[in-house]
């Protein structure tokens, strides 16, 4: 079993204590599409954390209070993260692909007293502002602007924003158990759930780097994941900086391209790589054979199935096979190809350390080996660390997922009489779109909104590359006509209305 600690504070006694160790050694290595690169060490990440620290109490943030992240993969992000961490407030990570709706919703449900974004970003805050009286503060990252803070402007005139320490008598205890970061679940949906996670959750990650990804400290690690997302934090933060591994972001803006990534692998010798099973079937679309893997070791998937043929035309190009992992923003890694497990295609692998993982029928009673039913986390004995705490403000939700000593996934799985565990589904109608998951009732709710639409059905349909897509069947009003300026104008309709669903944004 784990140890956790009554007190813990990753950004102190992970970060803070690497330096003492090893302050030079290589946390970040940053590159944009310009080919830009920015190296940050250990040593660097803690004295910015330090001043965004001071940045944030000297505009009264407190333990307690809640913040929403809203930045591109860029340094800042994890800058402010752990300077939250680090005052004890509780960070609410968040997509920029997301609407100004978007934004005013979640800001109001999760009663976020401070905003953190950048230029780019930020009309959508201004947008909003009169309608969230409780949001009393904006910071801006990269830019000065009107009734915002400024963090470039403030580093440079505010001698008291030390990098050396942070403004307060004493550090701020942290209990494992004190909240400390908020995920919102869904990728469109209108209400979607707030996932809360203790202090105790970046240790569940260990796991995550050490056993599945089999990350050491001499390792450049890459996982190609939105910051507003979990996969982020498994894949680009928590366990890999646990272990001291060095995390390679590559800051994209806009659509994916695969011939833009690939030569990355080789420039900059990146030896280990997570993605979606989307990513994986586009790059496979590629000459694979015209790129250096050399340095390559270990691939890795999760978020979806991964198709045989995706799986099979990777390992023959980079002679890497591609090891599956199973979780959700609501846990760290549950399931997976373990370094000391055999790996069975098509196979999520087997139960995690910590983790005691059974198969439920419909009523709650352990099914045979073989038989489809619920994924259930046994909690009678233990809570595995990395598990949250609780949805939100969602007593009906809590209630349907913790259940007489267990808590039900939502998906559906069977496990064979060795262990292997095989994903079958989601128990709800959730679409999964390259990696997001996509509410039918929230896509009909916004297409209802349209005059043109009577009825409407909305469905998951197979694609070859997002695995699935969302598809509509309407009828339409008397006095419109199908046709093709019409299905664009609903199309329009919908983007305006709700976050784009695709992935590698």
């Amino acid at each position: 079993m784990t140890n956790i600690p009554e007190y813990f504070n990753y950004a102190r006694d992970i970060i803070d204590q690497r330096v003492a160790i090893t302050p030079n050694k290589l946390a970040m290595l940053w590159v944009n599409e310009t080919g830009t690169e920015k190296r940050l060490s250990f040593k660097d990440l803690a004295e910015l954390s330090n001043q965004a620290a001071n940045l944030l109490i000297k505009y009264g943030i407190k333990k307690g209070d809640r913040i929403f992240l809203m930045l591109p993969r860029i340094p800042e992000w994890w800058i402010f993260s752990l300077a939250m961490i680090k005052v004890g407030a509780i960070q609410c990570p968040s997509p920029t692909l997301l609407t100004a709706e978007d934004v005013k919703q979640r800001i109001k449900a999760g009663n976020f007293k401070m905003a953190i974004t950048d230029l780019e970003n930020s009309e959508k805050f201004n947008d909003i502002s009169s309608s969230c009286p409780n949001m009393t503060d904006k910071v801006l990252v990269d830019a000065d602007r009107s009734e915002w803070i400024s963090y470039l402007n403030e580093v440079k005139s505010d001698v008291k924003l030390s990098k050396g320490h942070i403004n307060l008598p004493q550090p701020i205890k942290t209990l494992f158990s004190d909240p400390m970061m908020i995920m919102f679940t869904s990728g469109t949906s209108k209400h979607p759930k707030m996932v809360l996670h203790s202090h105790s959750y970046p240790l569940g990650h260990r796991i995550t780097a050490e056993l599945w990804q089999q990350l050491k400290a001499d390792d450049l690690h890459y996982t190609i994941a939105d910051t507003g997302w979990g996969k982020n934090v498994w894949g680009n933060y928590f366990g890999q900086w646990i272990v001291g591994c060095a995390v390679f972001i590559y800051d994209f803006r806009g659509k994916f391209h695969a011939e833009d990534l690939l030569p990355l692998f080789g420039k900059y010798e990146i030896t280990s790589f997570c993605a979606p099973p989307t990513v994986y079937r586009m790059l496979v679309l590629s000459n694979l054979e015209s790129f250096d893997f050399k340095k390559l070791r270990h691939c890795f998937s999760a978020g979806e199935p991964l198709h045989s043929e995706t799986q099979i035309a990777w390992e023959q190009n980079t002679g890497i096979p591609i090891l599956q992992g199973y979780g959700q923003t609501e846990t760290v890694c549950m399931i997976a190809n373990f370094k000391n497990v055999t790996p069975r295609s098509g196979s999520m692998g087997k139960a995690s350390p910590d983790w005691s993982i059974e198969i439920h029928s419909n009523s709650g009673d352990k099914v045979s080996p073989g038989t489809k039913g619920r994924i259930a986390v046994n909690l009678k004995e233990q809570t595995p660390p990395g598990l949250f705490i609780e949805y939100l403000n969602n007593s009906t939700a809590n209630r349907e997922v913790f259940k007489n000593g267990f808590y039900y996934t939502g998906d559906r799985a069977s496990q064979d009489i060795d262990g292997y565990f095989w994903f079958e589904g989601r128990n709800d109608d959730i679409i999964k779109s390259s990696g997001y998951r996509i509410g039918p009732s929230e896509v009909e709710e916004v297409m209802m909104q349209h005059p043109a639409i009577q009825e409407v059905g909305v469905v998951g349909a197979p694609d070859k590359i997002r695995g699935a897509r969302v598809k509509a069947y309407v009828v339409l009003n008397n006095n419109y006509t199908p046709c093709q300026r019409l299905t664009k104008e609903l199309q329009d309709h919908c983007k305006r209305l709700t976050a784009p669903c695709t992935p590698v944004k």
